[in-house]
């Protein structure tokens, strides 16, 4: 079966659930019309019976299909925001009509298969055991929604067992996806700097003391935490993204502040980075007559898969895509607040190939010309669906113990 014969009642509202979206894209926590279009498509279950809660953490919404029979409860996750980038215009009909943010990640691709979910598991509601949890949650870019929507209950009533989601991925190809026990994305950190030194005139370099200086030291130390602190058997990246300082070109600084972001997987070695960019920035500055100050702040956890979950995904896949649909998932430094979900229960993130078979890999993730295959949402619809009647048929297997 090829990824244009899955689904061919259901793929073309998927089609235009994800184009609609993808027009209207909102930024984290502002996503008040898309959670409106969510509850309108679902407004019709809703009406036979099927649970709905809205405003969860702002504009997050989970519905609730309870089975035939009680058994465990299984959450599928989406996200719903945009980023705050010009999309690139190049003839698409479906481009966003808000200057200035896009869906360049694939999220508007998330709901509109979750709302295909939706419709599926709710026909076949009465031949489950157990209970669906469907979550639109707002806000994974920034400043992350998952961590408030449980805070605000959305694991419990019934309380939820285990958790699956994916993410469409630029570097497969359609009717694929990628698998991946333990940790599949990093743990994300960001550090802001302010280095400090003493300003004056530039012809008179002995009366001050350089915070440009200072910050390029700054720069090139931290560049060695990792290839001379860190096992090289660790993954790690520490990246200085911005620098900021000086009025004009005869003017020395008083001042620069830098930021950037630290990603790991371990938690000892995010532990160790931590205390070193400290230790670094506060002891080369302070050695060259100014002072340095780290404001360092820890955001989402790693995104770590749960053994027999990530059995259950890979099964699934292999189900609807062939054997030779599911692949082993390179791990990624990018960060997923799916990670909280992950945390709190038993699941696994999979990655869910988007890229035109036979073509070269995509713009990337977060670029102007971001685009997926559509032909990849039906195979999400039906690897959740297939994922989600397994467990719900047989649970134990797939919550054993493992990471």
């Amino acid at each position: 079966m090829t990824t244009l014969q899955l689904l061919p009642d259901l793929a073309p509202r998927l089609v235009s659930w994800r184009r609609d979206f993808h027009m209207h894209p909102e930024l984290g926590l502002q996503e008040h019309r898309t959670a409106a279009r969510v509850a309108e498509v679902l407004a019709p279950l809703v009406a036979e019976g099927m649970k709905l809660r809205t405003g969860i953490a702002g504009t997050g919404l989970a519905a609730t299909i309870h089975g035939g029979r009680p058994g465990k409860c299984l959450l599928v996750r989406a996200d719903m925001d945009a980023l705050p980038i010009l999309e690139a215009d190049d003839g698409r009909p479906y481009r966003s009509r808000t200057d200035g943010v896009m869906h360049a990640c694939g999220h508007d691709g998330h709901v509109a298969i979750l709302l295909g979910l939706a419709e599926r598991i709710w026909a076949r509601r009465h031949e489950l055991a157990g209970t669906v949890r469907l979550v639109f949650q707002p806000a994974e870019e920034g400043p992350g929604g998952a961590a408030p929507m449980i805070a605000e209950g959305v694991l419990e009533d019934p309380h939820v067992d285990a958790a699956i989601g994916l993410h469409l991925w630029s570097q497969l190809p359609a009717g694929t996806m990628g698998v991946r026990s333990g940790p599949v994305m990093a743990a994300t950190d960001q550090m802001d700097i302010i280095v400090a030194g003493c300003g004056g005139h530039g012809a008179k370099p002995q009366e001050t003391v350089d915070a440009i200086v200072l910050a390029a030291q700054v720069v090139n130390g931290l560049q060695t935490l990792v290839s001379r602190n860190v096992d090289p058997l660790q993954p790690a990246v520490v990246t200085l993204g911005t620098i900021n300082g000086g009025f004009r070109h005869n003017v020395i600084a008083p001042e620069v502040r830098l930021s950037g972001t630290v990603r790991t997987y371990a938690p000892e070695v995010q532990d160790l980075l931590e205390r070193r960019i400290t230790e670094v920035v506060e002891g080369l500055c302070g050695a060259m007559g100014g002072c340095g100050h780290v404001q360092y702040t820890r955001t989402y956890p790693a995104t770590v898969n749960h053994e027999g979950m990530t059995r259950l995904v890979a099964e699934a896949g292999r189900t609807v895509l062939g054997t030779e649909g599911v692949v082993v998932a390179e791990p990624s430094m990018g960060g997923e607040d799916m990670a909280y979900f992950l945390e709190a229960v038993p699941g696994s993130f999979f990655f869910l190939g988007a890229a035109r078979p036979g073509a070269a890999p995509g713009a990337p993730h977060h670029s102007p010309a971001f685009d997926i295959d559509e032909s990849a949402l039906p195979c999400g619809v039906a690897v959740l669906e297939e994922a989600v009647v397994r467990f719900l048929a047989d649970p134990e297997p797939w919550l054993v113990p493992g990471a």
